[in-house]
């Protein structure tokens, strides 16, 4: 009897703020990816925003695999797109004044901190990665991004479509 394969069930989380400009990166793209989204039956994109505790009462639904989608500050130039496994520090190593602070306000957190607390609560993937995109700006409050992360957003759309198609591509869905 051949081995019957699992599917993975993959979170595509677009996460930011729409009023501080290139921030807004990750929604625009979980909107793009949501147009086609009966293409992986696996697979859940949503747009978390900047409620990091949002995203760790999904991660409850128990998902095998997280896709962050954000904008980031890694001293690239604009535009860059980055695919990157996520590191995520465990809360339990904290000094106990560090772990009050952090657990202090959840409800609007960034996802670094989203994570160690879905890590601390046992419903983190093994699997998390970051497609990021290098922001111009995101200090102000502003709606619109730059042309940079503007014209970076089909390129991470084929990146993240590409990504899906091969690591899925060995399964086979029921007819």
């Amino acid at each position: 009897m051949a081995e019957e394969v699992q599917i993975p069930k993959i979170l595509i989380a677009g996460v930011g703020n729409e009023l501080r400009q290139d921030d807004a990166f990750g929604l625009i793209v979980a909107r793009e990816l949501l147009k086609n989204k009966g293409q992986y039956p696996n697979v859940m994109i949503q747009e978390i925003g900047i409620g990091g505790i949002h995203l760790v009462q999904e991660l409850h639904n128990k998902y095998d695999i997280l896709v962050i989608l954000d904008a980031v500050s890694w001293g690239g130039k604009a535009g860059d797109i980055y695919w990157r496994t996520a590191e995520t520090a465990d809360i339990h190593k904290l000094p106990k004044d560090q772990k009050r602070t952090f657990l202090a306000d959840m409800h609007y957190t960034t996802p670094v901190r989203a994570l160690m607390f879905a890590k601390a609560v046992n419903v983190l993937p093994n699997e998390v990665y970051i497609l990021g995109c290098e922001a111009l700006t995101t200090e102000g409050f502003e709606m619109g991004i730059s042309d940079e992360v503007q014209q970076a957003i089909p390129k991470a759309i084929a990146q993240i479509n590409k990504w899906l198609a091969t690591r899925i591509e060995d399964f086979h869905y029921p007819e």
